[in-house]
């Protein structure tokens, strides 16, 4: 495995009767470490007219070691669905808040404890609008402003929500295969099983990507071989939010004009084309330059209960990404299919 640092997210389901946070209190405990819950931001279609998505916090946890450094994180997957029973009682304890903004939920990750009961976690953000959060029936508890405007909505998270669990490295830049290895077995050990919708996400750290000719030499060779890359990998075809990207975004990086831009020109300019982080290869967090997740993300794999196969797929993307920034342009040769790219990258890829 090279140098990249990269970060790997790996969409697994707890079996009945168990939770994401089994699951990080044994990574943790393993380690001689402890758990944080924090808050981890959603979004999801809603019903509501006039109100397309409602934006969520559910419940994350993070597993540190024993000096506190972060191991991984474990939080839920909206897309996580088949096999869970919806007519299901929340647990004691199991929640989400729910706003129409996600500046307002910005608010209850700063101000708001994770660990607090459901009952009382919203009074801090009452308070900051001088008001005082309603209790409501059904253990709901609901934040308005002075003018009686609605805020935010905590409620109980009923039908087995707490059994999605996505698995969030800390970023890794070495010992992927023992880190994702320890992770793996943990997680098969309690009884983990692959979701019906599942995959597994790789984030390559964006820094060497940050230049025009390189950005555009990458998007021509996924354009030209990502559908065959989808059939080699085993893409799962009941994993939601997949797809190609949008064609004004390959019609835009074979422009000379947009390959002749600084990155700053080159950034801005992807900006005005329609990008969305729900396709095959995610390019939104380096267009809008974010500044806590600046990655490439690869979106296409299928989740793998091993971790050889993991480690192979990050090889084969930290492969195309070094040969992308590395080759000068005059020796890029266009790239028809996966054969010809896999000859030049030097790689074998057993299915």
């Amino acid at each position: 495995m090279g140098s990249w640092k990269k970060g790997f997210e790996i969409e697994l389901m707890a079996p009945p009767g168990l939770s994401r946070a089994d699951l990080a209190e044994r990574v943790a405990r393993r380690h001689g470490g402890s758990v944080r819950p924090f808050f981890h931001p959603q979004s999801e279609p809603s019903a509501v007219p006039g109100q397309p998505i409602f934006e969520n916090l559910t419940q994350g946890f993070e597993a540190r070691d024993a000096s506190g450094r972060r191991i991984a994180a474990f939080v839920d997957d909206l897309t996580l669905q088949a096999g869970l029973v919806r007519s299901t009682p929340a647990r004691p304890g199991w929640y989400r808040i729910v706003a129409d903004d996600r500046r307002l939920l910005g608010l209850v990750s700063r101000h708001c404890a994770a660990d607090a009961p459901l009952k009382n976690l919203l009074d801090p953000l009452a308070a900051l609008f001088g008001t005082e959060a309603q209790q409501h029936p059904g253990d709901m508890v609901r934040v308005v402003d002075d003018r009686g405007s609605s805020i935010a909505i905590g409620a109980p998270l009923p039908g087995e929500r707490e059994r999605p669990c996505e698995i969030v490295t800390a970023p890794l830049d070495g010992s992927e295969e023992e880190i994702l290895a320890a992770l793996l077995d943990d997680a098969l050990e309690l009884g983990f099983t692959v979701p019906l919708e599942g995959a597994t996400h790789i984030h390559f750290d964006a820094t060497p990507l940050l230049s025009a000719r390189i950005l555009a030499r990458l998007v021509d060779v996924l354009w030209a071989v990502g559908d065959e890359l989808k059939a080699l990998l085993g893409t799962n075809p009941r994993c939601v939010r997949l797809g190609r990207w949008n064609p004004a975004l390959v019609e835009l990086t074979r422009s000379e004009a947009f390959r002749a831009m600084d990155w700053q020109a080159a950034r801005a300019a992807l900006t005005e084309v329609p990008l969305t982080k729900f396709c095959d290869f995610n390019l939104l967090n380096i267009a809008q330059e974010n500044l806590s997740k600046h990655t490439f993300e690869v979106r296409i794999l299928p989740v793998w209960l091993e971790v050889e196969p993991i480690v192979e797929a990050a090889g084969l993307f930290e492969a195309l990404l070094t040969w992308c920034c590395e080759e000068p342009a005059s020796a890029i040769p266009p790239i028809q299919n996966l054969a010809q790219l896999l000859e030049i990258l030097g790689r074998r890829i057993v299915a």
